[in-house]
């Protein structure tokens, strides 16, 4: 039997072409009874991993390689490098890394063919690279004694490990260069091989594979001077194909036999590679390990506890737990992980990085306590160790560790000094050809109009929550499944294309947080690529794991990042140097912030769900805030669970520890089974098992497998019966866990992040103005989230003061104010908040205010900050934010005048630099600057100066067209319009919620600024119409009846009312509403309304009152009054002879005479 090995393959992991998957390629060979095949990506390694454990798994054997560019002295070309053992895989690897480090031409990486030629390689096979090669190109230009030449060199080099390739394809060239070949190799020596370069699986694939080529190069299918770059007969050809096709030269068949033969890599998968880690005085990594702990555990005992008997009492526990701790970690082989981990977080710490208090279950382990790695006492919250690093299940732990985002690359700086640049790196990750991208991407290519395959992308209702592929979308939408069903033969042969392509990989970045660590350069270990200028593997984050390499993640957390500003804001406002306790967490002042919902820029605790939950729950300890945070998710919020928590919680019902021996594990959540931990715990003290038996139960339970939890549970009711619980208890606990392990969440997370929520919430009942600062500087570019935030220091009664040419800074900055000799804080607008003021040119402005004294007017400004820095946009958008207003309040005489005053101030330093000799002997008279005479201007109407309010700052600061109803809209409890976006967990909530049975809709109020619409195929009309309140902008689509129907509400800068369906556009990923009803304000007000209440406390305010109300019995809504004199006060009830027909206008009439905080509605329930 004649057996063949194909040595050239490009999957989709060559990124610009191929579109083979690794598994169905793999088993194409294993279906051709092939024993051997080859993975030669595009100048990468990306698919190593992958596809070495699908061979290994498939019984092929695997050989890894690259067809790698080429730098060479007269041209560039292509070769082929196969690994021949591990020392040839580092060879290539080391090659392919030096490439894209040092040696990119046109941003294409290229090795050198010096590299190649340095020295003699046994390790390493070459393949000549066939019509892509050196040799192919010599024979195009006729060169052949050059050819020959350098295939000596070639042949010095690698010896018997050089091949000429022969190809028969496509291709012109081909047959010509295997005449030269076959007679060069004769006269040589040289071997040759027949190779096909495959890109696709089948024949049938072949346009599929072109229209992934022309994604990649930007190109159209069809167009005429595009040149194919392949052949239709470039696809995954069978051995007896190529047996056949070579039949005149058998050994340039067989000799591919022989070359898999000679390729044995072994790649060792499974082990763990840690980086070396030197101890001081060079004692084993064990031993320090035991020194460190101990050491740091003597501080946290005395941070814990100050005083001495309390200290000495809890010693003993403290250091049973530590020694069982030390005694795994070094069994499992961990110990040097821990001291690296520790010791780039204690670098940090004290190089003013601020770090997170931990962050997944590390947070359970006291050795991790004792080095500093985490932050919060897992003894004093019962958190488990075994959570994080189980005996009975050997897995490499895994420290998430939170940074400040702002300084998170000085540690990764420090870690890449310590332990050199060449052995750290980020990960990769595939960006993939998404459901919608794909029918767009291939829409393109194919010359279809956007507007037909946007359309057709826009019925994949992909969610925040969840993405579709195209077959489940088929499935799951029925407009798109009859789009489909009755689609001509454009959009057919999209829809095929498509399918076909789904998920491909089409792009290479790299992973947000992960960092490689490893022994040696990581290039022994699989090559590198730059992503943004760093050094980055060419292995995803599940890949490097398998290899045996340790990922360490360094994640950055924006809030540590306003924690450290609000500190140091405090300690420049106030003079305090502020200590945040990891330890202390029951300032009453906190929870009653708590308990108020008043938690916006709160961690964790900022959504409308979280802050109702919180005004329900009324958290009064620390234990509280974890449980929230653990509660506050789908499940348990879907189960009962929370409802039964906050009744326990609040005495409404009776607390079940189910046992006496439970109350100690239980009692932090009354009775109710929250967390992972307490499952665990319940397993060893009802069952009898280990915490890390516990640990596998727990992960059974989560998985459901019915075998494992039947085994499970009568190992559970034997341990019980065994400790002398009753079969029924241990029967009833079981289920309950079962149950509850589907919620349950890891507590060591939810404790460590409760501890930045209390740290947060701290700030922000002390020192608000400082923490609103912070926070507010955290999101100088999102215009959404500063309103979010803006409207929130108001509600908090801090005064936000506009920004200011002479007083504010590239950031939010806390101010004090003294009003009416009474001291009080706010907040100083950023300059770096102004649309288009960047960093650099607000340091330019600062700096030049501190050397030479506050600026005058606009003129001295032009004056005196250059031209480079400050250009004519710049300047008109700090006009119209207001920053000029101190000095001049007439924002139209400066914004009208700008160009005039440019001219001029430009005109004077021309002059300047044409000053003569008689300018010396013209004494300082001569120097003096002329005046500019500006012309008058009359001051903007409020719209006009609101409009260009809002273009430079995103949103009106000053005052907003929607002030008139914002009182009214916010009794009427109107979502602001800021509200709605894809962030919001509330709005996600609804999004979500689209295909239930009873479709949620929303109620939004705005003014009205743009109205769009377009024809329907059906002649109707679609209209798009953007609205805007105070807060932001929203486009709501009323669709052709609806449009006809209201039609004459829809007035630019007037008021209207939309009730609608919320629906999300993934294609500009934003939030719509889909309009079913349009109200004017006075209908909405007559709708929702079911009761007023009044306060007043003088007989002449209800003589006047009674003008207003017109009580009659065909009145939309009931009335209730409190009434209040110095002797007494009463709250009284009318009948229905007695109701009230409100209206915006006796609304307002009302807030005259009794004023807007004395009176309320009480809204129908919609």
């Amino acid at each position: 039997m004649h057996e063949f090995v194909h040595l050239r393959l490009h999957t989709e992991f060559s990124v610009t072409d191929g579109i083979l998957r690794i598994k169905p390629v793999i088993q194409q060979a294993v279906d051709n009874k092939m024993l051997a095949l080859a993975l030669t990506d595009r100048h990468n390694m990306f698919g190593l991993v992958k596809f070495y454990k699908n061979c290994r798994s498939k019984g092929i054997k695997p050989i890894l390689g690259s067809e790698v560019n080429v730098e060479g002295a007269e041209f560039n070309y292509r070769l082929i490098l196969l690994a021949k053992n591990i020392t040839g895989y580092r060879q290539i690897c080391d090659w392919l890394t030096l490439s894209y480090v040092e040696n990119k031409i046109l941003d294409v990486p290229h090795i050198k063919e010096e590299w190649l030629l340095a020295q003699e390689q046994s390790d390493v096979i070459v393949l000549s690279g066939g019509v892509f090669g050196d040799i192919g190109e010599f024979s195009r230009q006729r060169k052949f004694s050059a050819a020959k030449t350098q295939i000596l060199r070639w042949q010095h080099c690698y010896h018997d490990n050089y091949f000429l390739e022969l190809q028969r394809f496509q291709c012109e060239e081909s047959n010509d260069l295997i005449e030269l070949s076959l007679q060069l190799g004769s006269e040589l020596g040289i071997s040759v091989v027949a190779t096909h370069p495959i890109q696709f699986a089948k024949p049938d694939d072949y346009l599929a594979h072109e229209v992934r080529v022309c994604v990649a190069d930007g190109e159209m299918l069809d167009d005429g001077n595009r040149k194919p770059k392949y052949g239709q007969d470039q696809y995954f050809k069978s051995s007896a194909e190529m047996i056949e096709l070579f039949s005149d030269i058998p050994a340039a068949v067989h000799n591919s036999v022989e070359i898999a033969r000679k390729c044995n890599l072994e790649i060792t998968l499974g082990k763990y590679f840690l980086p070396d880690f030197a101890t001081p005085n060079a004692e084993p990594l064990e031993e320090y390990l035991s020194i460190l702990t101990h050491a740091g555990l003597d501080q946290r005992m005395l941070e814990l506890f100050p005083n001495d008997q309390q200290r000495a009492n809890e010693e003993s526990t403290y250091r049973a737990r530590l020694e069982l701790e030390i005694e795994t970690i070094i069994q499992m082989g961990f110990a040097g992980y821990f001291l690296i981990v520790a010791d780039f977080i204690v670098w940090a710490k004290q190089n003013n990085v601020p770090v997170g208090p931990g962050r997944g279950s590390g947070a359970g382990s006291l050795v991790a306590f004792s080095l500093g790695i985490t932050d919060i006492d897992p003894l004093r919250y019962s958190l488990l160790f075994e959570r994080f690093l189980n005996p009975e299940r050997v897995s490499m732990p895994d420290f998430d560790i939170d940074f400040c985002q702002e300084t998170r690359e000085k540690v990764i700086h420090y870690v890449q000094d310590k332990y050199g640049a060449d052995a750290v790196s980020q990960i990769a990750t595939f960006g993939t050809m998404t459901s919608k991208a794909v029918i767009k991407d291939v829409g393109r290519v194919l010359g279809l109009p956007y507007g037909l395959c946007d359309s057709l992308s826009k019925l994949i209702l992909n969610t925040p929550a969840k993405g579709y592929g195209l077959l489940e979308a088929y499935e799951e939408f029925p407009e798109l499944k009859q789009r489909i069903d009755n689609a001509d033969d454009e959009v057919r042969r999209l829809w095929d294309m498509s399918l076909q392509l789904e998920d491909l990989t089409r792009n290479v970045g790299k992973h947000a947080a992960g960092v490689l660590i490893a022994p040696s350069k990581l290039s022994d270990f699989c090559p590198l690529y730059l992503a943004d200028g760093m050094q980055t593997s060419q292995l995803d984050k599940d890949d490097v794991e398998s290899i045996g390499l340790v990922k360490f993640d360094f994640l950055g957390l924006r809030n540590l990042t306003i924690i450290q500003e609000a500190v140091k804001n405090i300690e420049s406002l106030h003079g305090a140097k502020l200590h945040l306790s990891n330890s202390e967490f029951d300032d009453p002042k906190v929870y009653e912030l708590l308990q108020a919902g008043n938690t916006s820029a709160v961690f964790q605790l900022e959504s409308q769900g979280m802050k109702r939950l919180l005004v329900k729950l009324e958290p009064s300890r620390f234990e509280d805030i974890i449980a929230v945070l653990a509660l506050y998710r789908p499940g348990p919020l879907g189960s009962g669970m929370v409802d039964d928590f906050v009744k326990r919680k609040k005495g409404e019902a009776e607390i079940d520890y189910f046992h006496p021996d439970l109350r100690e594990s239980l009692d932090p959540t009354y009775g109710v089974i929250v967390y992972q931990e307490q499952v665990m715990q319940i397993s060893q003290i009802i069952g009898g098992y280990t915490l890390g038996g516990a640990d596998l139960l727990r992960r059974a339970m989560g998985k459901k497998k019915k075998e494992e939890m039947d085994k499970h549970r009568a190992t559970f009711t034997d341990g019980a019966l065994k400790k002398g619980y009753a079969a029924a208890l241990a029967e009833k606990l079981f289920d309950l866990m079962a149950m509850f392990a589907e919620y349950g969440f890891n507590k060591s997370h939810t404790a460590a992040y409760a501890v930045i929520s209390y740290h947060t919430a701290y700030l922000k009942a002390y020192y608000p103005a400082c923490f609103m600062a912070a926070t507010l500087s955290s999101e100088l570019d999102k215009t959404d989230k500063l309103y979010e935030f803006y409207q929130d220091c108001l509600a908090n009664d801090l005064t936000v003061l506009p920004p200011d040419i002479n007083h504010s800074f590239y950031r939010f900055t806390p101010v004090q104010l003294d009003t009416d000799g009474k001291v009080g804080y706010g907040i100083r607008y950023a300059l770096g908040a102004v649309k288009g003021l960047g960093q650099n040119v607000v340091d330019v402005i600062v700096a030049e205010r501190k050397q030479n004294g506050a600026f005058t007017d606009l003129i001295d400004f032009c004056r005196r900050v250059d031209k480079k820095v400050i250009n004519k946009r710049t300047l008109e958008n700090l006009v119209k934010a207001g920053c000029f207003d101190e000095l001049e309040p007439n924002r139209a005489y400066l914004f009208n005048n700008l160009a005039k005053i440019m001219i001029h101030i430009e005109q004077e330093r021309v002059n300047e630099n044409q000053g003569s000799l008689f300018d010396v002997f013209a004494g300082e008279e001569a120097q003096n600057i002329q005046q500019i005479n500006l012309d008058p201007y009359a001051v903007f109407s409020l719209k006009e100066q609101l409009t260009l309010e809002k273009q430079a700052i995103g949103y009106y600061l000053t005052a907003s067209l929607f002030d008139e109803y914002h009182d009214i809209a916010k009794k009427l409890e109107i979502m602001p319009l800021s509200k709605f976006n894809t962030e919001d967990e509330d709005i996600q909530e609804i999004v979500n919620a689209r295909y239930a049975k009873l479709k949620p809709k929303v109620l939004i109020a705005g003014i009205i600024n743009y109205m769009g619409s377009r024809p329907t195929k059906k002649g109707g009309k679609i209209a798009f119409i953007r609205i805007e309140d105070a807060s932001g902008e929203l486009e709501f689509v009323v669709f052709n009846d609806d449009f006809e129907k209201y039609k004459h509400l829809f007035k630019i800068d007037e008021l209207v009312f939309v009730e609608g369906e919320v629906i999300y556009d993934s294609f500009r990923d934003a939030i719509k509403v889909n309009a079913s009803q349009v109200f004017q304000l006075d209908e909405v007000i007559q709708q929702r309304v079911s009761s007023l209440e009044l306060e007043f406390n003088s007989p002449d305010d209800w003589s006047n009152l009674k003008s207003i109300l017109q009580l009659t019995a065909d009145g939309s809504c009931s009335l209730k009054i409190h009434y209040a004199n110095s002797q007494a006060k009463c709250s009284l009830l009318l009948g229905d002879a007695a109701r009230f027909k409100p209206n915006y206008a006796n609304l307002e009439q009302l807030s005259d005479i009794v004023g807007k905080t004395h009176w309320r509605l009480q809204l129908n329930k919609v």
